[in-house]
C-alpha cells in the first residue's frame, strides 16, 4: 500500500523571494516527517530555485502541468524532460482549473499521464466533479469517467505509479 501523500499546489502565487522563503521554512519545519510523502508544486518560473532548497530533503518537487511532447513548436508549454531537468519527480495533471479554464479534456489528461509515466515522473492525476454535477448527484459518474479515460490504455502495472487527487 502506498504511503499517504500530501502535495501543496502553489498555483499562480509567489515570486522568487517568497517561494524561496516558503521552501526554506517547509524544509526546516517538515524535517524528519516520514509518515507521509510530501511534495510542493511551485510556479514554473521558480522551480529551479525551489529545487535547490528541497534537494536532499524529504520534500519532493512537482510541476503544475506538462505537455505530452518532449520538444517541438509548442509555445508556452513545458515537457516532462524539462520538469525532470529542473528537479521534479512529480507532475499535477488534469487539475479542475486546467479542465475548466483551459479546456483540458479527459483525452489530453490521458496523453499527459502517459507522458509522465514514460518519462519517469509520478503523475498526480486530478479527478473531481463540478458543483452542478454534485448537486445533480452525478459525482460518482463523473469520477468514474475521468478515471477510466485518464488511465485508458495504460498498462495495469503502470497504474500503480499514478497518484489520484
Amino acid at each position: 500500500m502506498r504511503k499517504p501523500f500530501i502535495a501543496g499546489n502553489w498555483k499562480l502565487n509567489l515570486l522568487k523571494n517568497e517561494a524561496v522563503k516558503l521552501a526554506e521554512t517547509l524544509v526546516k519545519e517538515l524535517k524528519g516527517v516520514d509518515q507521509v510523502e510530501i511534495a510542493v508544486a511551485p510556479v514554473f518560473t521558480v522551480i529551479c530555485e525551489v529545487a535547490k532548497i528541497v534537494r536532499g530533503s524529504n520534500i519532493g518537487l512537482s510541476g503544475q502541468d506538462l505537455y505530452w511532447e518532449n520538444s517541438g513548436a509548442f509555445t508556452g508549454e513545458i515537457s516532462p524532460a524539462m520538469l525532470q531537468d529542473a528537479g521534479c519527480g512529480y507532475c499535477i495533471i488534469g487539475h479542475s482549473e486546467r479542465r475548466e479554464y483551459f479546456n483540458e479534456t479527459d483525452s489530453t489528461v490521458n496523453k499527459k499521464v502517459k507522458a509522465a509515466i514514460a518519462s519517469g515522473l509520478v503523475p498526480i492525476m486530478c479527478i473531481g466533479e463540478k458543483l452542478e454535477d454534485r448537486e445533480a448527484e452525478k459525482t460518482l459518474k463523473v469520477i468514474d469517467r475521468q478515471m477510466r479515460a485518464g488511465l485508458q490504455t495504460i498498462p495495469r502495472a503502470d497504474t500503480a505509479k499514478v497518484v489520484l487527487a
